[in-house]
């Protein structure tokens, strides 16, 4: 837990002046019912009333004070608590930014939603009482325990053999609830990611009528988590009644005991009456302090699910970067021997002992069947992922040497999964460079063969895109996206599979911008048409994870039987759409 001092240190005073206010408020608990018992005892029994009224005001001085010290205790116990979870979020976050794809893999994207959201809040809400109860309700109990000693410590005895039964009970409670915690954490992951996988699934959902389905799954999902979280909260509302049932007997003991003292006239009234509101504080605060460590249960279940997350090995960083400064500037690519697994054991792997070079402005056309690697080989260049065995080397330097930055700024990347994100188009294309100006916007857009549709908007380069851009079609989203990227102007363009939702002549028309305005960047195209790759100056054919042709277009043609028959079967269905 030392790794959490840096959240407090920089709300350390109202750490400090929370507590000891509510401390304040303690102090004020307990001088009322003394004061209550002299009334009693000296005023009613004297018929005093001058004295009645001197106390009254006075216990209306010391109850105004507990209300303004209780006040102030709860605000700056709740500016501590959420100050102390947001930055917590603030680096949780951030650790999750600098992840690595195969770091993100080990976690699905509801668990860390939840991890960010729910296991943050219940740390929120157990810092809050903790902080507001963690000296009010020692101190209520000490002070409560120390006034009924010396008002009578016969009668106080009874008190000291309930305080063990109950805090046996509390610890057998928490004992069971925290495990039962986790699970219902765990299964509030599994609820997210599948709400999070249907909302943005939601119109393949809809074109395949599977809405049914997923009502099913959700309510099973929803059962589950309901099942699981009753489970644990019947451990909660457990402590309740216990507690209810020692505060009962313990209360009814004092009065009969109390009551023959009275009856035999060693004890006035008046401290009887105290005597049994100090009862009622004494099993309060354990009361109190049953709902913190219960609390404290839920909360330590999100603590080491957090602490899953914050100190998760980051496999992929450049802290070790021998050449951190470096930037590229040639995009000459080389694979050396290149092979690649998933899997941190480097079984099953997806790549092969690939070799191939890239010269600086060159196209490299990357065809082959769904699952040969494809997407794979282009990840290793930018570092989304590192090499099992082998070299990938960029401008002569391996990549692991660049700082990730400098590295990730030179190459720009077309993903398969087309993304947009909620704001305008400009907004959208301005990740490629933010100090673009608009007129390079338009230019680039326009390169893509994206600024005619984007002009025909009523609102144009000021649309709003909606969430992942729902309001554009596929073959305009990859058009923005190739646009986003060129605005980089990167030494390096990986475009995998970019181009499969526009028509043909869309697609050459790009083509033909890669062959002027980027004639100096190296270009990698993957995709499952040949006449998209063909005027490349270099085609890899890919199976199963290993080069099986490389060459250009008329030398596979030649060689690569796999090139062959791709071709000849693209061939043929082209002319039996034009029939």
């Amino acid at each position: 837990m030392g790794e959490y001092g840096k959240y407090a240190k920089p709300y350390l005073s109202a750490f400090i002046i929370g507590p000891c206010l509510m401390i304040t408020e303690v102090l004020g608990e307990i001088m009322l019912p003394k004061m209550m018992s002299l009334i009693i005892n000296q005023g009613v029994a004297d018929r005093d009333y001058r004295y009645i009224l001197w106390m009254g005001v006075l216990m209306v001085a010391v109850a105004f004070v507990m209300g303004i010290s209780g006040i102030g205790g709860a605000y700056f116990s709740s500016k501590a608590a959420i100050c102390f979870t947001s930055d917590l979020r603030r680096d949780l976050f951030a650790r999750v930014q600098h992840f690595s794809f195969r770091n993100i893999d080990e976690f699905s994207t509801g668990s860390l939603v939840t991890r960010l959201t729910n296991d943050i809040q219940q740390v929120q809400q157990v810092m809050t009482m903790f902080l507001r109860l963690a000296l009010r309700a020692p101190g209520m109990l000490i002070g409560a325990l120390i006034m009924a000693f010396i008002m009578n410590y016969r009668l106080a005895m009874i008190i000291l053999v309930v305080i063990p039964v109950l805090g046996l009970s509390i610890g057998m409670i928490m004992t069971t609830a925290y495990p039962r915690f986790g699970i219902m954490q765990t299964k509030l992951d599994k609820l997210n990611s599948g709400i999070q996988e249907a909302l943005v699934n939601v119109r393949v959902i809809k074109s395949f009528v599977r809405e049914d389905f997923e009502k099913e799954r959700f309510r099973l999902a929803n059962e589950d988590l309901q099942k699981n979280s009753l489970r644990a909260m019947r451990v909660v509302i457990l402590t309740m009644p216990v507690m209810m049932v020692a505060m009962n007997i313990t209360t009814l003991a004092v009065v009969w005991y109390g009551g023959n003292l009275i009856i035999g006239g060693s004890m006035p009234v008046g401290d009887l009456t105290a005597f049994t509101t100090y009862i009622v504080q004494i099993l309060m605060s354990l009361m109190m302090l049953s709902m913190v460590f219960l609390q404290s249960a839920r909360a330590m279940a999100s603590i080491k699910r957090i602490n899953e997350v914050m100190r998760t090995e980051i496999d992929l960083t450049d802290k070790e970067a021998g050449k951190k400064e470096k930037k590229v500037e040639e995009g000459r690519i080389e694979f050396r021997d290149v092979s690649f697994s998933y899997g941190k054991n480097g079984r099953d792997q997806v790549l092969e002992h690939i070799s191939f070079t890239a010269k600086p402005g060159q196209v490299i056309g990357i065809i082959g069947a769904t699952g040969s690697g494809k997407t794979s080989l282009v990840q290793l260049i930018p570092r989304l992922y590192d090499v099992t065995a082998g070299q990938v080397l960029v401008d002569g330097t391996d990549v692991r040497e660049y700082s990730l930055k400098n590295l990730r700024e030179g190459v720009g990347m077309v993903l398969q999964k087309n993304v947009l994100f909620s704001g305008t188009i400009e907004e959208n294309l301005r990740w490629g460079n933010e100090e673009a100006s608009m007129e390079e916007i338009r230019a680039f857009a326009g390169a893509a063969q994206a600024d005619g549709f984007v002009s025909s908007f009523v609102h144009g380069y000021d649309t709003d895109m909606g969430q992942g851009g729902v309001n554009v079609s596929g073959g305009q989203k990859q058009r923005l996206c190739i646009a986003r990227a060129l605005l980089k102007k990167p030494k390096i363009l990986i475009l995998d599979d970019s181009t499969s939702a526009v028509d043909t002549a869309t697609e050459a028309k790009i083509r033909e911008c890669f062959r002027t305005t980027l004639r100096e960047t190296t270009k990698i195209i993957i995709a499952q048409r040949i006449g998209s790759v063909e005027e490349a100056d270099q085609i890899i054919v890919l199976d199963e994870g290993k080069i099986i042709g490389m060459g250009s277009h008329e030398e596979l043609l030649d060689s690569c039987e796999a090139y062959q028959e791709i071709y000849y079967s693209q061939r043929d269905k082209e002319r039996e759409v034009s029939a």
